[in-house]
């Protein structure tokens, strides 16, 4: 009898296989997963994946939000969320609010607002129970919010999930362009789709950068986020700007309408 090919291949990449296909069948009622990225912090890819759910929900689609930061988990705070999953037992649930499924560790640990002081091991089996051990239910949508750099989380989600792509995001400055880059070529290299770059806190006469992120990954730019002292002063108070600002939410439309 024949051997399979996935026994001669390393049991590492055999592993990923089978957690793949896993995965997979897991969450085989999501049609469409996107990820918001950059190999650089303070970019703003919370903003992004925050406003970009709510606005695809706004619009009539079921939307889950994941907060894949694991060790420094964002998402609960820019929703204005409180709560806890109950972690008694699996399938975990995620929280609803405004119409989207939520999950995230800082809904799990018992201080959000202490470090999360884990090893790449523990980070990779939370982000697995997050794929394998959650009920998403049906979605058209699973926005992945992404922390930076270009190591274990992303590599994970790039390697196990079949995504419909990723939305990069960049700032009018040299540095965050150049990151940007480096998280396009990585998802590239994966064989994942890149479909556009985000321009966070533009201002007029901006654009430059992420013109150039967009022309060497063969790419578009999605759209620009206008630098607006509102959006921080409601995301600290919990609040969505695309629900309180009636031009965030046209510029979060346009950005939506190109990757729908």
């Amino acid at each position: 009898m024949a051997e399979s090919n996935n026994e001669h291949m390393h049991p590492s990449f055999s592993g990923v296989i089978r957690q793949r296909e896993t995965i997979k069948a897991k969450l085989s009622g999501i049609k469409n997963k996107i990820g918001v990225y950059s190999a650089k912090g303070g970019v703003g890819k919370t903003t992004v994946s925050v406003n970009l759910a709510v606005t695809l929900a706004k619009m009539g689609y079921s939307v889950g939000l994941l907060d894949a930061d694991i060790d420094c988990p964002n998402v609960p705070m820019f929703m204005g969320m409180e709560e806890r999953m109950d972690i008694s037992h699996f399938p975990l649930k995620p929280l609803e609010k405004h119409g989207i499924k939520v999950a995230s560790t800082a809904m799990i640990v018992d201080d959000a607002k202490k470090p999360i002081i884990w090893r790449g091991a523990l980070i990779a089996k939370m982000l697995g129970d997050f794929f394998e051990n959650t009920d998403w239910g049906t979605l058209d949508y699973l926005i992945i919010d992404l922390p930076p750099g270009t190591s274990d989380s992303p590599l994970s989600i790039m390697q196990l999930l079949d995504m419909k792509g990723f939305v990069l995001v960049t700032t009018p400055s040299k540095i965050a362009a150049v990151n940007s880059i480096r998280s396009g070529l990585m998802a590239k290299r994966l064989g994942k789709a890149v479909l556009g770059v985000v321009e966070n806190m533009s201002e007029e006469n901006s654009g430059e950068n992420a013109e150039y992120v967009s022309k060497t990954l063969d790419t578009e730019v999605l759209g620009r986020i206008k630098f607006n002292r509102n959006i921080a002063s409601l995301e600290d108070r919990g609040l969505i700007p695309v629900l309180e600002d009636a031009e965030v939410l046209k510029e979060f439309e346009s950005i939506v309408k190109r990757i729908s």
